[in-house]
């Protein structure tokens, strides 16, 4: 039984290779395009819009987080053992840098200056103020690289302010939302006023999102006036709907009974997972008083749902590439078995059996789905891959990736294979189950 098996597999496999070598030279590669077309379909269109979310979590990684981010309490006001914190991460072998953030709500105002009718809306918006140390901040999330006009702090300046973008009307792109700041640029005056709010960062800064709360906002706290230094454009909206200044001007403007941490970013060296450190310090006891979240954890569950969404939407699209693959394969391989219609019923006659033939057309259709897959794998890894890497897709919240793997690629060209073969044997076998005298008569 086995012999017989091998014999007509070595049949169906010579039927195939001349089939193959017989065809058309130029229906060969047209039919080899159209599966490197579907395979590339399968695999970059999923994997681009995986990309686009991967790249915002990728960007909040290393233009927000860190590795770690040690943050308050929802409620709170800053972390209550920030000293304690800071000098474990000091002392900490595993830790490159550390940038502690001292956050709370103010109000900025410009133009003031020159405001003649006080019957007209203030120039002003409700922000999260920061202070830093700006050379700690650029080594932990090169703060520097997203200026787009101006200069980054100078430690050694007092009176200094960096805006976010999204609060300044020249390049917000949320106008309709909220009123952002005009006539505002590097040079610009601008008054800060600390409101002394107990409102959480992270419920304030959502609010600026999708209206702020300037204008009305109690300004009965302590007033300075400050110089734009630079204003920062980042994609990381927790940055962009920030102002920033040095940890002195906060020391100035804040009372010092707030001097605690509203966030600490953590950067680990090499070696070190950062799951692995974020349990180190849970098991010194540190998240009684903060929450201790690596870069993955602290990605909005927002985020988690449109990457699961996007890529069922992937998975669809690829889907009916695969059905309109297997579509044009039907077709090519029934066209092609019915014109050798006689020739099939003459092999019949002379002793192969039906089944060698139709194997041979399923050898003929794994052929196509096998060399177009591997074209297509190639252009994946070797072309397209490093290419968005160097050249990301500039979309407005992210920078955009191809999100593939080697396994998923490899199980999309296992699917493509299987229905191929499939669409390559069902055509076949509704002309081999013919009979064999009208085959070759060329009867109906």
């Amino acid at each position: 039984m086995k012999a017989k098996r091998g014999a007509m597999w070595r049949v169906a496999w010579t039927l195939a290779l001349r089939q193959v070598q017989r065809s058309s030279i130029w229906m060969n590669l047209l039919i080899i395009l159209i599966m490197v077309l579907t395979f590339l379909n399968l695999v970059v269109v999923t994997g681009i819009l995986i990309g686009l979310l991967q790249g915002s979590l990728e960007a909040n990684k290393e233009l927000y987080t860190g590795n770690v981010i040690i943050s308050e309490e929802f409620g709170s006001q800053g972390i209550d053992n920030t000293n304690e914190i800071i000098q474990t991460l000091a002392s900490s072998p595993s830790v490159a840098v550390y940038s502690p953030r001292y956050i709370r709500q103010a109000v900025a105002e410009a133009n003031y200056q020159t405001r003649t009718d006080f019957n007209e809306p203030e120039n002003s918006l409700s922000l999260s103020l920061t202070g830093i140390d700006p050379i700690a901040e650029d080594q932990a999330i090169a703060l520097s690289d997203s200026l787009v006009e101006g200069e980054y702090l100078d430690p050694d300046e007092s009176g200094y302010i960096m805006i976010g973008s999204l609060n300044v009307e020249k390049y917000s792109q949320f106008s309709d939302l909220f009123d952002p700041l005009r006539n505002v640029e590097a040079g610009t005056r601008i008054k800060i006023t600390y409101t002394g709010s107990d409102t959480p960062i992270s419920f304030m800064e959502s609010a600026g999102s999708f209206g702020g709360v300037a204008g009305g906002v109690d300004r009965t706290g302590r007033t300075r006036e400050f110089i734009v230094k630079g204003i920062i454009d980042s994609k990381v909206d927790q940055i962009a709907l920030r102002a920033f200044i040095t940890k002195e001007d906060w020391d100035n403007l804040v009372t010092p009974q707030l001097d605690r941490a509203s966030e600490i970013a953590v950067v680990l060296n090499p070696g070190i997972t950062d799951d692995e450190y974020a349990n180190e310090l849970r098991g010194y006891g540190f998240d009684e008083h903060a929450k201790i979240q690596t870069a993955a954890e602290a990605i909005p569950n927002v985020l988690n749902d449109l990457i699961l969404t996007f890529g069922l939407l992937g998975n669809i699209t690829g889907a009916i590439a695969v059905v309109v693959s297997a579509i044009t394969i039907f077709v090519v391989i029934y066209i092609n078995a019915l014109t050798r219609r006689k020739q099939i019923g003459i092999l019949k006659g002379i002793g192969i059996r039906g089944g060698a033939i139709e194997r041979a057309y399923i050898m003929q259709s794994l052929f196509y789905a096998v060399v177009g897959g591997a074209i297509g794998y190639a252009v994946v890894f070797w072309v397209l891959v490093p290419y968005f890497n160097e050249n990301p897709i500039d979309f407005p919240f992210s920078d955009g990736i191809l999100a593939v793997t080697a396994l998923g690629t490899f199980t999309r060209w296992v699917i493509l294979v299987v229905v191929t073969a499939i669409a390559g044997f069902i055509p076949s076998w509704l002309i081999v189950r013919k009979n064999t005298l009208d085959s070759i008569l060329g009867r109906n």
